[in-house]
Formats: C-alpha cells, sequence, structure tokens
C-alpha cells in the first residue's frame, strides 16, 4: 500500500549502508557499539522484509577500518556491494551511483559509520542529484556527540531529512494488517526493548485467561455430563 504524501514509501525506496565496519565501529562514541549494531541489524531485515533493495559498501577493508559488519548481510543476504578504490565519498564511485540509479527508486535513506564523512558525503551528494534523501541518525555514528550534532545540522539545513530506525520500520511497515506482522513486532522490540516486554506481558495476560475461559468451559462440561 502506498504511503501518504511526506512519508517513506518501501516501494520507491532504497537503502545505503555506508561503511559499517568492524574497525571504524572501535570510534564510534555517541551511540554505544550493542545499539548501533542493533539498529543496524533491525534496518536491513526491515528492508529485506519490505524488498527494498539494499547498497553497501566499504572504505578500504583490508585496512585497518576492517571488513563489514555481519549484521549487513545476515540480515539483507541479497545487499548487493560495491567496491571502492580508495574513495572515501561513496557516491564517487560510478559502479554505486550505478546500482542507486538501477533500482529505479528516487528515495534514498542512508546509515552509515562515521556519520559526518560515510553519511554526509553520499547523502549531500545524492540530494544535489534530486532524489530525497533521508539520513537514518541512530544507525550511525560517529567520534563525538558534538560531530553527531554537527552532522545532523549540516544534513537538515542542506534539506536532507533526519530519522531513526523506528520512523524508517513504522514507514515501510505502513498497516498491522499483513501477513509478516509478528516479523515487524520483533523488528519494533529490538528498538524499543520495553516494548518487548509490553508484548510479553499482553501475550501472557491472554493465555491466561483463555486458560481461565477453558477451565471453566471443561467444569461446565463435567457439571453437565454428572447430570445426564
Amino acid at each position: 500500500m502506498p504511503a501518504s504524501s511526506g512519508l517513506l514509501d518501501a516501494s520507491d525506496s532504497v537503502l545505503l549502508l555506508v561503511d559499517h565496519q568492524s574497525g571504524l565501529l572501535q570510534v564510534v562514541k555517541d551511540i554505544s557499539h550493542p545499539e548501533l549494531r542493533v539498529h543496524l541489524a533491525t534496518l536491513a531485515k526491515a528492508a529485506e522484509l519490505s524488498e527494498v533493495p539494499v547498497i553497501t559498501t566499504a572504505s578500504v577493508p583490508e585496512g585497518p577500518n576492517g571488513p563489514l559488519l555481519p549484521e549487513v548481510f545476515d540480515n539483507a543476504p541479497g545487499a548487493v556491494y560495491v567496491p571502492r578504490q580508495g574513495e572515501i565519498n561513496a557516491w564517487d564511485v560510478e559502479g554505486f551511483r550505478d546500482a542507486v540509479r538501477a533500482t529505479g527508486r528516487r528515495t534514498v535513506i542512508v546509515a552509515g559509520i562515521i556519520t559526518n564523512v560515510c553519511v554526509v558525503e553520499p547523502a549531500l551528494s545524492a540530494l544535489a542529484e534530486g532524489y530525497t534523501v533521508h539520513a537514518v541518525i541512530n544507525a550511525s555514528g560517529t567520534y563525538s556527540e558534538a560531530a553527531q550534532r554537527a552532522a545532523v545540522e549540516r544534513l537538515s539545513r542542506a534539506g536532507v531529512i533526519i530519522t531513526d530506525v523506528e520512523g524508517v520500520l513504522s514507514e515501510w511497515q505502513h498497516t498491522w494488517n499483513r501477513q509478516d506482522a509478528l516479523d515487524w513486532a520483533a523488528l519494533h522490540a529490538a528498538v524499543m526493548p520495553p516494548y518487548a516486554a509490553l508484548i510479553e506481558s499482553v501475550t501472557r495476560a491472554q493465555a491466561e485467561a483463555l486458560g481461565t475461559e477453558g477451565a471453566r468451559a471443561e467444569m461446565k462440561h463435567a457439571r453437565q455430563s454428572t447430570a445426564a
């Protein structure tokens, strides 16, 4: 189903996961590493569920920046990997731009490490080429909170839409009236752990209520059988 105007439409989205690498992760200070990895995995899985194309790349993976984190391909096995020859801005790579164009989609969603470089540069470049661009700020990270704030300020002033993983999930999902609703519930719970507790409490209450009703039905049946 199409999303309302101004909201993300999964059928027009392409997700760019830029430089989520094991070495670069070590410099991230504005968000905890476990939280960032959960957000990355959740975003990639949401793209897989939504049939949103994923394009990923790594900066000098054979060096200290390290290989891509496994959360990318573990959750989006169909992701397209585009190698680079040292370019810092992924958008400078013709193959990367071609991969985005080949999707035919005009809404670009970007997340990466380091935010003020690996998100800002391709996001602004895509924006200059006429794409609508969203930056998923809590699936990205950098070396300080000040640097993250500066990146957000620069992106938003340029016209990039700042969002977070939960916002992307909700807009791609669009409705609970779908066969994979439980898969989406698990993604929301991963991003919002208290939501997992809420699901557990409601599920338990429902089970207990059904159990009580079942017990009452059995007692009624037993009374009827005795009377007969």
